[in-house]
């Protein structure tokens, strides 16, 4: 089994649904979510591209689809959570099988062996002031601090298609290094397709100095949005 060190105190949030937006109480502050902040600040050809892929398939196929995916995911999630912790979770159902699957490939490809300290599992996260949000796993992995992130896709990705999951991972480092004192400058996702392929994304050095200054940008734009809003409504 993975080491555990203990070493930070993470916080218990409580998320909230403000104008359909996911939201972080932490602190007393209520602080919008990571995700929250990329989908506010998406790109025009990246949502034309999910409305051309809407349009193709179908509103009722289109929703099916996300809907398994995030029903699988979250199975797959909980799986792997219970391995870190030496506790079990079992699902026999048909989508419970399969996320199993996936789980234990990600689990024998990308942590076994490689993940050699674990600080926390499943853990809040914030950016005083500015965002919060919750990773799957913090620690130690190849040998130096690092945020892990699971993820399942429907087919395996090239890596210029996830790099939303990239300027996520420098999200949850900032805000750890922030309030911890941490040194964090790597991220890694560890993904598993449904039919079982096993894909691992690292970024570090200048790589991730670079998504480090494009999450910045993200989060000044959604913030700008919400002044314009505000300007918008007092007109």
């Amino acid at each position: 089994m993975i080491k555990w060190n203990k070493k930070f105190d993470y916080p218990k949030t409580i998320r909230e649904a403000i104008e359909g937006q996911r939201h972080y109480i932490i602190n007393k502050e209520k602080l919008p979510s990571v995700t929250t902040i990329l989908q506010a600040t998406q790109s025009p050809e990246k949502k034309a591209s999910l409305a051309n892929w809407v349009g193709r398939v179908g509103i009722a196929n289109a929703e099916h689809i996300k809907n398994t995916a995030a029903n699988r995911g979250s199975i797959m999630h909980h799986i792997i959570e219970s391995y870190l912790l030496e506790a079990r979770h079992a699902d026999l159902s048909d989508i419970g099988m399969q996320a199993g699957e996936m789980a234990q490939i990600i689990i024998d490809e990308g942590l076994e062996g490689c993940m050699d300290e674990i600080w926390g599992s499943e853990v809040a996260l914030y950016y005083p002031g500015l965002y919060a949000g919750a990773t799957d796993l913090v620690g130690v992995y190849e040998g130096s601090e690092a945020i892990v992130d699971f993820k399942q896709s429907n087919k395996l990705k090239k890596r210029e298609w996830v790099e939303d999951y990239f300027v996520q991972l420098v999200a949850y480092a900032m805000a750890h290094n922030t309030v911890y004192g941490s040194k964090i400058n790597k991220g890694v996702v560890l993904m598993c397709t449904k039919d079982n392929q096993f894909q691992k994304f690292t970024i570090q050095g200048r790589e991730f100095d670079r998504y480090v200054w494009q999450w910045l940008r993200r989060v000044d734009e959604y913030y700008g949005q919400k002044v314009s809003k505000v300007g918008q409504g007092a007109s």
